[in-house]
């Protein structure tokens, strides 16, 4: 706490202490001119008394009105940061979804490319082996164009290698891709489970 505060409580029980010593004030008062024997002064006395009980409640009555202010400007204080808080939080959850969302976006974007791709592959490798077979079916049926067709047999078998090869990469490669994005999405089910606990 600060000192400002600190002196005020301190005021604050001085002046509960001053109410209560009016009151013990007031009953000895009455207690020794009761012990007197005389009506007016027992009767002074419990004017005196009154009018310092009076006074005591009045004066604690404003430390628990003060009390009372104290904690309600604390409270709103309090209401105050929780919800800059909060709006600090939202923005940051705002934000990390929108980045989670654009990370997922670009996956899934460069997961359709690379599907494409793979079709384009299987679509070449497809072509190859059927021009593959075609060339086997030509050397089968003219023996005298072997070294014609046995150009194109190679021709064929190359690009059918080259197929095989850009096929088995492109699946590596989305297989990578795909893994990350599971793990990212594992990481916000996690981020999003952490930030509702």
């Amino acid at each position: 706490m600060t000192s400002p505060v600190g002196n005020r409580r301190r005021q604050r029980s001085t002046r509960l202490v001053v109410a209560a010593l009016m009151i013990v004030v007031s009953a000895a008062a009455v207690v020794a001119t009761a012990l007197t024997g005389s009506w007016l002064l027992v009767t002074v006395a419990g004017l005196v008394a009154v009018l310092l009980g009076a006074t005591a409640t009045k004066i604690t009555h404003s430390e628990l009105l003060d009390s009372r202010e104290e904690a309600a400007r604390d409270r709103a204080q309090q209401a105050r940061a929780y919800a800059e808080l909060t709006e600090v939080r939202t923005a940051e959850n705002v934000e990390f979804a929108a980045d989670m969302t654009g990370k997922v976006a670009k996956r899934d974007a460069t997961i359709s490319r690379l599907e494409k791709r793979l079709g384009d592959a299987a679509a070449e490798l497809a072509d190859a082996r059927r021009d593959l077979s075609e060339a086997r079916d030509e050397a089968a049926e003219a023996r005298r164009e072997t070294e014609r067709l046995n150009g194109r047999l190679a021709d064929a078998e190359e690009r059918a290698h080259h197929a095989v090869v850009r096929m088995a990469e492109l699946e590596a490669e989305l297989d990578v891709v795909t893994s990350e994005l599971q793990a990212e999405r594992a990481a916000a089910g996690k981020w999003q489970k952490g930030k509702t606990a």
